[in-house]
């Protein structure tokens, strides 16, 4: 039996090895492929750099040529203007021979002590025609030389200057730098002479609109690299230089650079790999074996003892020498939470029973017994109060102040839970006490306020509805704190809001002061008040049952008893929200005026 479990294990580990393996192998090709991807990208951001700093550098070279001449903008609007007219030479040696310095040395003579390289616009504006054609094929044909030099330095295929339209979609060759020998004309692998117009694709006309609001474009175009940047404007015309690059060697010497590193480090990872291995073996793979062992031991027996005991063998400096001390603190942690949990137990059970019978106790402060004056015929009350947890922040109340006064109230605490159950009974007995002296309801809200406001350091407040009827006229004075409208039925209408002044809310600020009203209440009419628990109410999509359908619930059955009217309510607010969780404590109360004939 010994030799098989040996056997087992043996084979055990040497498939957790040859599983290590293929990870190592697949994190090997993994990183090589990351590897090739990120060399490739930093390879082609480094041409494109390369490629932009360098058209960068070509092109301000260019422009700074063009601008040596103080006239540069009368020169290129003159080159644009006269291109048929101009009898130049393209490539000048600058030899004595060269059309080019006989026109030089004419115009000299013209005008002795006048360095040409610096005739100002003026100074050419006030000289005759033929010599302002004369002085701007001098300086083209310098010009066309110079840019034939950068051209052939800075080995570009395309250099040339430009002038475009408004939607960029033709353009106008001012220079267009050539090779020597190299054939001018409009044909294939030709220089275009000055002159040559020509519409552009759609991708080249994207680039110039881009140099136009940028000042500068560079972008790949297959084996090509397109460049254009702005110097100048002739008549609201943009002028552009324009360079061209075949970065095909460019890109052939990286790959051969990326191909020979790939290969080398491919090579020096495998053999880490094989170190790595061989060192996970005897430093990993084997420790882990014997803290596996006594995982299943602690699983079997809830030894924590001989677990500890056993692992205590494990020395090795490292994370599986910690694994070893986590897992026997563990076990003795499990043991030590066992423990805890039957004791957390206990406690929330003896939680649970104080809430219920806080929730009994806040239960038995609302008027619950109904109908609650039996021996008056006159009126009718109904109040109901479903709080969202065990205990809640609304509240009810309605009593007798004397033989013909019957104060009714509704309140909504801000928060929930505990800490509003309790503000709702410290706000309820102050409200009640209020009542009881014969104050007005303005009155009972101005000082229940200034007596919560006075120690309210939780900043915690309440909204109030409070009215006093008088029963023997169905006047019915009333005040609001910041609460709902109260809904009005008269008899033989509908139920309606009653959109009453409001006040600041009962502790969200001392000295404030209520207003008071007055409705008279016909016999059979009926006040619907609530808490925003009702509007409030959602659906499983999170859609809210809102005031419309709250007077729709109330019409269905206008008639009935104030009992029957909170229930038809009730079975309104459950039909809609169905198996949604109830998020707000939810409270109404409905009054019928009778009058003093039902008595």
């Amino acid at each position: 039996m010994k030799k098989n479990n040996n056997t087992y294990n043996l084979s055990h580990w040497r498939s957790l090895l040859l599983q290590v393996s293929i990870l190592f192998l697949i994190g090997i090709i993994t990183a090589g492929l990351v590897n090739f991807i990120s060399q490739k990208k930093r390879s082609d951001a480094s041409i494109l750099q390369s490629l932009e700093s360098l058209a960068s550098k070509i092109s301000e070279e260019v422009r700074l040529s063009i601008r040596e001449y103080p006239a540069s903008n009368w020169l290129m609007r003159y080159w644009h203007d006269h291109p048929r007219e101009m009898d130049i030479e393209y490539d000048v040696d600058f030899s004595r021979n060269t059309r080019t310095y006989q026109k030089s040395c004419e115009l000299a003579e013209k005008y002795p002590g006048v360095p040409l390289r610096y005739v100002s616009e003026d100074l050419l504006k006030e000289m005759p025609k033929e010599d302002q054609k004369l002085y701007a094929e001098i300086v083209y044909s310098w010009m066309i030389t110079r840019l034939n030099t950068i051209k052939r330095t800075y080995k570009v295929d395309y250099l040339f200057v430009i002038v475009t339209n408004a939607d960029c979609s033709s353009q106008f060759f001012l220079l267009s730098a050539a090779e020597k020998g190299m054939v001018r004309g409009t044909e294939y692998e030709q220089a275009y002479p000055l002159g040559t117009e020509v519409d552009v694709s759609e991708s080249q006309q994207q680039g110039m609109q881009s140099a136009r609001r940028n000042r500068t474009y560079l972008a790949e175009a297959g084996k090509y690299m397109d460049y254009y940047a702005v110097i100048a404007s002739l008549d609201n015309r943009p002028v552009l230089i324009g360079m061209t690059y075949n970065t095909s060697d460019i890109r052939l010497a990286v790959q051969d650079n990326m191909s020979q590193s790939m290969k080398f480090t491919m090579m020096h990872q495998v053999g880490l790999s094989l170190i790595c291995l061989a060192m996970m073996w005897f430093f990993v793979l084997r420790p882990l074996k014997a803290v596996q062992k006594n995982i299943r031991l602690y699983k079997k027996t809830k030894d924590s003892g001989e677990v500890v005991k056993n692992l205590e063998k494990i020395h090795p400096r490292n994370e599986i020498g910690q694994l070893s001390e986590d897992v026997s603190s563990l076990a003795v942690e499990i043991d030590d939470y066992l423990q805890e949990i039957r004791t957390i137990t206990a406690e929330k059970e003896r939680i649970g029973v104080e809430l219920s019978l806080a929730s009994r106790i806040q239960e038995s402060m609302l008027p619950s017994e109904f109908p609650a004056f039996p021996n008056r015929n006159e009126f009718d009350v109904y109040a109901v109060m479903d709080p969202a947890k065990e205990v809640g922040g609304d509240f009810y109340d309605f009593f007798l102040i004397d033989e013909d006064h019957l104060c009714v109230c509704i309140a909504d605490v801000s928060g929930k839970g505990i800490p509003a159950a309790l503000f709702m009974m410290a706000s309820m007995i102050i409200l009640g006490n209020n009542a009881r002296m014969g104050k007005t309801p303005a009155q009972i809200l101005t000082d229940t306020n200034e007596m919560i406001s006075a120690n309210n350091k939780e900043n915690m407040f309440v909204t109030v509805w409070l009215g006093i009827l008088e029963i023997s006229t169905g006047r019915l004075t009333a005040a609001n704190a910041g609460h709902e409208f109260p809904v009005l039925r008269q008899p033989g209408g509908s139920f309606e809001y009653y959109k009453d002044k409001h006040g600041f809310v009962i502790g969200g600020m001392r000295g404030a002061k209520y207003k008071e009203y007055e409705i008279l209440l016909q016999p059979g009419a009926k006040l619907f008040v609530y808490t925003d628990g009702l509007p409030e109410a959602t659906d499983a999509e999170e859609g809210m049952f809102g005031k419309e359908r709250v007077l729709e619930a109330l019409n269905c059955g206008p008639e009935g008893a104030p009992e029957q009217v909170l229930k038809n309510v009730r079975g309104a607010v459950e039909e809609f929200v169905k198996e949604a969780e109830q998020f707000d404590d939810l409270t109404m109360l409905c009054l019928e005026y009778r009058g003093k004939d039902n008595v």
